[in-house]
């Protein structure tokens, strides 16, 4: 019997239980986050094997790291450079494997299945993000709610972290309860159908496309989700404001700051950021004023927008590229996740849109007020691999998917496509969209006009590279319609890629 292990268990979850989740989310102002990254530097330089390794072969004495000043200096750590290059128990404390009680499986962008071991004191941090979109947006404290995990169950993360964090927070005292049907459609069917009239309020929690696929599908059984109340949680794709209105209508959501979430989260590390009802309040907000997200941003496109806590996920940014550092089962220093973005602080955040003559705070308070806590924004635009260049400008998928969002356009598709550049016979380059079909629903030329013309609509509002690069009489994009589920595009059980080079 390990007892050094229970006990660590047993601290872990009374703290949890005892703690309230809004001093946590105060420590940060009065606690150094740069201080902590340094701490948990010495840390695992000086429990982690294959760190020691790492820091060996570069050269790195861990005694001299002084200062932050010293922290910004160490090398970063990768997939590649690090975590495939040592053994799964040598990235574990004092290099023992059984440190950890569960192994999850990811597979990633390359296909190739890794392995994320972690303890049960590792989830109670990403718990806290649960937690602060359960009590902030959906005021579980008071209402009897029905948890419904949709993500993938099985060894992959999402479904079995999130069903852990959403019970420990029933453990904690909040009127939750949790059942968990994952990815089948027709046992979600008859849970909410069954159960949701038990419960005030039903969260969906899964991936955005699948649980779009779950509410349409839903309407066309005939099931009235406008009697359940639903509320949602995402994860793993960035989606439009666009998109979180239309989903919130057709389940009869009336509140989009209060009424969905969506969690910036990884297997590397759990749940690293998560949607507030403030960092809703401003996205939509700059959803409706494109110049203000180029100014913020300097992209032409809206990234996913979350709020972190800097004592549990300490964020940098190296010329647009996050790194992270944080605890788990495999802690990590200086990590490079190989994704876009970058920080704002909350004054810094606040200002800017003081300056658009915008502020959030204001309309949160006259709602309710829950939500507005003063934590950095961290934003992310995902992988940078997964756009196209069409004539020097860089093409987003998430600039192709807000046409495909306006009404009329919406009820036909899925909101899957393929984005490519092609040729034609005279070698003269072309954009090519590849829309799927709503099911049922036929293709006809009309229809391929008018998603066309919507698109480049959008591209034009939301791109200004795309305005001002790409020649009118190239503007146009060429629309091909596919039936639900083409073996080609758009194949069953596959993970979509929206591009292709």
């Amino acid at each position: 019997m390990q007892e050094e292990k229970s006990q660590r268990a047993i601290t872990a979850f009374q703290a949890f239980l005892n703690t309230p989740f809004q001093g946590l989310l105060e420590e940060h102002c009065t606690s150094s986050p740069e201080a902590a990254a340094r701490q948990l530097f010495h840390d695992v330089a000086a429990s982690i094997p294959a760190y020691k390794a790492f820091l060996k072969e570069q050269g790195v004495n861990p005694s001299s790291i002084q200062s932050y000043q010293d922290f910004q200096k160490l090398p970063l750590i990768t997939k590649e450079n690090y975590l495939l290059r040592h053994s799964l128990a040598d990235l574990c404390r004092n290099g023992q494997l059984e440190t950890c009680d569960i192994i999850a499986v990811s597979s990633g962008s390359t296909g190739k299945p890794t392995f994320w071991p972690r303890f049960l004191s590792d989830e109670f941090q990403m718990a806290t993000r649960f937690e602060q979109i359960f009590y902030d947006n959906f005021y579980a404290d008071t209402r009897r709610t029905l948890a419904v995990i949709c993500f993938t169950l099985g060894t992959w993360v999402g479904g079995m972290y999130t069903t852990n964090c959403c019970r420990y927070l029933a453990s904690k005292g909040y009127p939750i309860t949790v059942i968990t049907p994952g990815n089948n459609k027709e046992e979600i069917f008859r849970v909410v159908q069954e159960l949701g009239s038990a419960f005030e309020q039903v969260v969906l929690l899964g991936y955005p496309p699948f649980i779009k696929d779950v509410i349409d599908s839903g309407i066309a059984r005939g099931v009235e989700w406008q009697k359940y109340q639903i509320k949602m949680v995402f994860a793993g794709e960035v989606f439009s404001e666009e998109w979180r209105s239309l989903v919130g209508e057709r389940v009869g959501s009336c509140n989009p700051y209060y009424d969905s979430a969506s969690l910036y989260g990884t297997a590397d590390a759990g749940v690293l950021g998560n949607e507030t009802p403030l960092s809703i309040c401003i996205r939509r907000f700059l959803a409706n004023n494109p110049d203000a997200p180029r100014t913020l941003f300097g992209e032409s496109r809206l990234p996913t927008l979350v709020q972190y806590d800097p004592l549990s996920r300490f964020f940098e940014v190296i010329d647009s590229t996050l790194l992270f550092s944080g605890d788990n089962g495999i802690p990590l220093v200086r990590y490079n996740i190989l994704d876009t973005g970058g920080l704002i602080s909350y004054d810094a955040m606040l200002q800017f849109l003081a300056e658009w003559g915008f502020n959030p705070i204001e309309i949160l308070q006259l709602q309710s007020g829950r939500g507005i806590h003063p934590l950095p924004f961290v934003y992310v635009f995902g992988r940078s691999n997964f756009t196209v260049s069409y004539f020097g400008a860089n093409i987003y998928p998430e600039n192709v998917t807000v046409g495909l969002e306006q009404p009329i356009i919406r009820e036909w598709v899925t909101g899957k496509f393929v984005l490519q550049v092609k040729e034609d016979a005279d070698k003269n380059r072309f954009l090519s969209v590849v829309v799927e079909l709503a099911s049922g629903v036929d293709e006809s030329e009309q229809k391929q006009d008018a998603i066309a013309s919507s698109i480049l609509k959008q591209l034009l509002r939301l791109n200004s590279e795309f305005a001002n690069y790409v020649p009118a009489e190239y503007q146009m994009p060429q629309v091909t319609l596919t039936l639900t589920g083409d073996p080609e595009y758009f194949p069953i059980g596959v993970k979509h890629r929206y591009t292709r080079k």
